[in-house]
C-alpha cells in the first residue's frame, strides 16, 4: 500500500498573509475639534486687535454714537497728534532708557553667571548660588513691592530712572540664569576641553567658544526681558511720582480726565506703544522660538 504525503500550506499561506504588507492606504481624520479650536482662539485674539485699531482712528465725539466694531466713514489722525503733543516722545525715551538700562547687564550678568554654574557644578557654592536663581522664580513681583520700595527710598533714588533699572535687573536674572544653562549644558564638553589644551583661559572660552554657541538663547531671553520690562506698569507706578520719569505704560494716565477718558486717544497711545514691540517680535521670531524650543527640547 502506498501512501501519498500530503503538503500542510495553511500555516505558510497565513504567515505570508501576515506579512504581506496592506495595500490599502491610512486615512487620517480631520481634527474637527482642533480647527474650530484654533479659529475660535484666533477670533479671541484678533477682535481686540481689530477694535483698537479702528478706535484709534475714530473722533471722540463721534466715538459713543456709533458702532464700536464698524470702522469710521471719516478716520482721523487727531488722536495720535494729541499723543505726540502729550509728551509722548519724553515717555518713549524713557522707556528705551529703563529697557536698555536693564537688560543689557541682565543678559550679560546671567550669561557669565549660567557658564559659571555649568562649569563649576561641583562646586558647593555654585550649587547653592543656582538654588538662589531658582528660589527666585518662585518669588512674584507683587509680593516684593514694599521691600524693594523702602530699599529705593534708603538708597535715596526714588523718582528715577536708576530706580527702575536695578529691580528690573533683579527680576530679569534668575529666568535668563535658567535658560542659558540649559543651552550650555548642551555645548559638548569636549569642545571646552579643546580649548583648554590649547591653553585659552575660561574668559576667552566663554566669549569665543560658549557665547557664539548659544546665541539663540542670548536673543531669546534679550527678546522676553526687553518686553517684560518695556511693558512694566508696577514698578513705575510705585518708584516715581513726576511726570518727567514716567514710562509709555504709564503715561497712559494722562488721558484720564475726572470726568471721564479720552478712549480713542488711550487706543492711539497703545499703537504706537506696542510698535516697537512688533518690530522687535517681527526681527527675533524666529530666534525666540528657536531658542525656547531648543533651550527645554531635551
Amino acid at each position: 500500500m502506498t501512501t501519498t504525503p500530503t503538503l500542510t500550506r495553511g500555516p505558510h499561506k497565513a504567515a505570508h498573509r501576515e506579512e504581506r504588507p496592506s495595500s490599502r492606504p491610512s486615512v487620517r481624520r480631520p481634527n474637527w475639534g482642533g480647527g474650530l479650536a484654533g479659529w475660535l482662539w484666533l477670533a479671541i485674539v484678533a477682535v481686540p486687535l481689530y477694535w483698537t485699531l479702528i478706535t484709534s482712528f475714530k473722533d471722540r465725539t463721534r466715538y459713543y454714537a456709533s458702532n464700536p466694531l464698524v470702522p469710521t466713514g471719516d478716520p482721523t489722525l487727531e488722536n495720535y497728534r494729541l499723543v505726540v503733543e502729550s509728551d509722548f516722545l519724553r515717555y518713549f525715551l524713557n522707556s528705551v532708557v529703563v529697557t536698555a538700562g536693564a537688560v543689557v547687564p541682565a543678559v550679560v550678568f546671567s550669561f557669565m553667571a549660567a557658564y559659571a554654574i555649568v562649569r563649576g557644578w561641583r562646586m558647593r557654592v555654585l550649587r547653592a548660588v543656582n538654588g538662589l536663581f531658582l528660589m527666585g522664580l518662585a518669588i512674584p513681583l507683587q509680593a516684593t513691592v514694599i521691600p524693594v520700595y523702602l530699599i529705593i527710598i534708603k538708597l535715596r533714588l526714588y523718582d528715577s530712572l536708576p530706580a527702575l533699572i536695578l529691580p528690573s535687573i533683579a527680576f530679569a536674572i534668575p529666568l535668563s540664569v535658567l535658560v542659558l544653562a540649559n543651552f550650555i549644558r548642551d555645548v559638548p564638553k569636549e569642545l571646552f576641553d579643546s580649548m583648554r589644551v590649547d591653553g585659552a583661559t575660561e574668559w576667552t572660552t566663554l566669549w569665543r567658544l560658549a557665547a557664539p554657541l548659544t546665541r539663540p538663547a542670548i536673543l531669546t531671553v534679550t527678546i522676553f526681558n526687553s518686553l517684560t520690562i518695556w511693558n512694566g506698569f508696577l514698578l513705575p507706578l510705585v518708584l516715581t511720582q513726576s511726570p518727567e520719569r514716567r514710562t509709555l505704560p504709564l503715561a497712559l494716565w494722562t488721558f484720564q480726565g475726572q470726568y471721564g477718558v479720552n478712549v480713542p486717544a488711550v487706543l492711539a497711545a497703545v499703537v504706537l506703544t506696542t510698535l516697537p514691540v512688533l518690530v522687535l517680535y517681527a526681527f527675533g521670531r524666529r530666534q525666540l522660538l528657536s531658542g525656547l524650543t531648543a533651550g527645554f527640547g531635551r
